[in-house]
């Protein structure tokens, strides 16, 4: 699957699109050259964060790490990081938030050194009121004191995982604890026996025959051409066609990419199923910079609208793709736990 559109196609359209934008009402800055981008910048939810890092041959961990390659040490420290929090009354994901930050900090190691004077597996400070050198390299006192924080933050189980551990830890790195959230998932799953660590439950299916009604509009739609801005019946952009494929199994779905990314519940990747849309973005791990959707067939095929010059198609969908967003909206049905 070739996502990439030539960029020396740009220049020639930006006249063009600034003249559409303003007829359409889409918004010239949203323009993206594989058509339908744009609408509301936007971050994953609090469960989407749960599942950016989703277990499974074609996702994997971001990290590049699973429950295997750790070592007897750091299972240990697991456990004693899922074993403290739980004896205090917190929920699975508030282990889920601290194991992903302790594997930040120290990737699961109780060790004696660390940034100034951060020590332990969160890497506290005793400068910063965490306790005593002695107490911050102790295991039990370490998770004790950075549940006890977590549990104080306000709305700490609606946030991003990301998000709940920067406020507790306030790192100068915000956003690295993030590609960690799949092995904490994998290690509650499998220490725990927990099944939804994240408290998000299951997403949605779709009605009987809306897959198969949207997928066979746009398959009808095969061959007709890309068109930017457009949303046919004889031209498409590649969210005009994802637009009237659903319209026509029963489902409105907004106009641009980018919103389409937020018209229902969010599914791994590995997990998708025919009549999910998947997406591109600048950067994967930033909804904001969605610039393409597809709607997928199963089979790992899909159809799509996917440039200037180019023709509605059936593509063999690219897993690794480096912009290829690691959830699956599934139109129509019920966002994730918010």
């Amino acid at each position: 699957m070739n996502f990439l559109r030539p960029l020396r196609l740009l220049i020639p359209f930006v006249a063009i699109a600034a003249a559409l934008a303003l007829f359409l009402g889409v918004g010239f800055i949203a323009f993206n050259i594989s058509g339908g981008g744009g609408g509301r910048p936007g971050t994953y939810g609090p469960c989407d964060a749960g599942l950016r890092s989703p277990v499974g041959p074609l996702a994997g961990d971001r990290a590049g790490t699973t429950i295997g390659d750790l070592s007897d040490e750091q299972r240990r420290n697991a456990a004693t990081i899922i074993g403290i929090a739980r004896d205090m009354g917190a929920p699975p994901r508030a282990w889920l938030i601290a194991l992903a930050t302790a594997m930040q900090e120290s990737t699961l190691r109780n060790i004696n050194y660390g940034d100034r004077d951060s020590l332990g597996l969160f890497q506290q400070r005793p400068s910063q009121g965490w306790g005593s050198p002695a107490e911050v390299t102790d295991p039990v006192y370490s998770t004790t004191i950075f549940i006890e924080r977590l549990l104080k933050v306000p709305g700490w189980d609606t946030m991003p995982v990301t998000v709940a551990a920067q406020t507790v830890q306030r790192s100068a790195f915000p956003d690295a604890y993030a590609k960690w959230e799949g092995l904490a998932a994998q290690l509650v799953q499998q220490l725990a026996d927990v099944a939804d660590p994240a408290g998000c439950g299951q997403t949605a299916v779709l009605p009987d025959g809306v897959a198969s009604a949207a997928i066979a509009f746009a398959l009808g739609e095969v061959g007709k051409p890309y068109v930017w801005g457009a949303t046919g019946p004889n031209t498409y952009d590649c969210s005009g066609l994802m637009l009237r494929a659903f319209q026509a199994a029963g489902i409105n779905l907004p106009r641009v990419s980018r919103q389409q990314f937020y018209a229902g519940g969010h599914v791994p990747i590995g997990q998708a199923q025919p009549g999910d849309l998947l997406f591109l973005a600048t950067d994967p791990s930033d909804p904001s910079t969605i610039h393409h959707v597809v709607l997928y067939m199963g089979n790992d095929q899909m159809v799509e609208a996917p440039y200037t010059g180019e023709k509605v198609r059936v593509r063999p969908v690219q897993w690794d793709h480096k912009e290829l967003v690691p959830l699956a909206t599934r139109p129509g049905t019920t966002p994730n736990r918010a």
